[in-house]
């Protein structure tokens, strides 16, 4: 039977960033233990039994969990056939961090953290509605390395209204004296049904958003790390397996409210109404994909990646040749497109523009 990855959603947090659109709400004891009851009867009803090989536990904030509730959480894994698991991520907020969390994170085989940092600076921080500390930061990394945690990511966003590149140049700084394995970097965006946008916050000038985005790709490269992906910068051999997986169009289950999963051809999303969910109505979506359709998420995810997608690769999965299904030829002699090696992939100076490219394409 084939290996597969798991992405489980938990939607508690302590407090509603002002920026954030995905699946969540504020943390209720009552709702959390009805929570991880409903996601154990979800797992045992939909996975089918493959080896996995990579977790991610994300939210919301699943470190806003009491420490018996993570517990919990981290019990569920084992209904999975984990004996071949690659890594095991999970999400947390810094001020949630301390030395029992790492301890039973350990306890369960979890051997990769992503912190949402998102910015060290007072304004920035106060119109996100997030708290983070610069020096409590330094003391949680410490912390973290103490106890045997070799594998960290740290999340930046940028270009939040208002910010200049000194800002910016601020950030990056100070991310970089934690020295993570790996940073990923998110240019803001306005959501609707977000604080920002009730707000009626004024973006920054595209101009000014491109230019951050560049100098993050050359500070971070001359920095030691490996662009791999758009948002996304590791030092060698710290790649997200888990994230890979997304953008290698492989399949994945997704647990809990707001999850996607991609299995046996059909790409399906759970409701994200959590009454509906505790309510046993989970599944809000199921499409079967024809081959066309496939081979579109193959091409959408494969181009995130920097080294792009593979011909020989493509053909072996599908028997068809790219170009011969995809306009790629053109976008190649219109410099949108790269080819090299065998890959095809965007022109490393037109990524700021790449969902345009995309749209091109399919």
């Amino acid at each position: 039977m084939n290996s597969s990855s798991v992405y489980i959603h938990i939607p508690f947090c302590k407090n509603i960033c002002a920026y954030c659109d995905f699946c969540k709400v504020l943390y209720n004891k009552e709702w959390v233990v009805a929570y991880l009851k409903k996601l154990k009867d979800e797992i045992k009803d939909r996975y089918m039994g493959e080896s996995i090989r990579t977790i991610y536990i994300g939210g919301g904030t699943p470190s806003a969990l009491s420490l018996k509730e993570i517990e919990y959480l981290l019990t569920l894994t084992k209904l999975f056939k984990i004996e071949s698991l690659e890594e095991f991520t999970f999400e947390c907020n810094i001020e949630d961090i301390n030395e029992d969390l790492l301890d039973l994170l350990a306890k369960f085989n979890v051997n990769r953290l992503s912190i949402g940092i998102e910015s060290f600076d007072e304004e920035n921080l106060l119109l996100m509605k997030r708290k983070v500390d610069y020096k409590d930061t330094v003391k949680k990394m410490n912390l973290i390395r103490s106890k045997g945690f070799s594998n960290v990511n740290l999340d930046l966003i940028y270009a939040l209204p208002g910010e200049k590149i000194g800002v910016l140049k601020k950030d990056i700084k100070l991310l970089l004296s934690l020295n993570p394995e790996h940073i990923s970097t998110y240019s803001l965006m306005i959501e609707d049904n977000t604080f920002l946008s009730y707000k009626k916050v004024n973006v920054i000038p595209e101009e000014l958003d491109a230019f951050m985005y560049e100098y993050i790709c050359k500070k971070l490269k001359k920095s030691g790390y490996n662009h791999y992906e758009v948002s996304n910068f590791a030092k060698e051999g710290y790649e997200s397996n888990h994230n890979l997986v997304y953008w290698n169009n492989e399949e994945y289950y997704g647990f809990g409210c707001g999850a996607s999963g991609y299995i046996a051809g059909v790409r399906y999303d759970n409701t994200r109404s959590l009454s509906k969910y505790l309510n046993g109505e989970i599944n809000s979506t199921d499409n079967l994909l024809s081959n066309e359709s496939i081979m579109e998420y193959e091409l959408i995810l494969g181009l995130r990646k920097l080294e792009g997608i593979n011909l020989q690769d493509f053909y072996n999965k599908y028997k068809v040749n790219m170009q011969d299904v995809f306009p790629i030829k053109t976008l190649i002699k219109n410099g949108d497109l790269i080819y090299k090696d065998g890959y095809v992939m965007i022109n490393p100076k037109k990524l700021y523009v790449m969902n345009e490219i995309l749209l091109k394409i399919v």
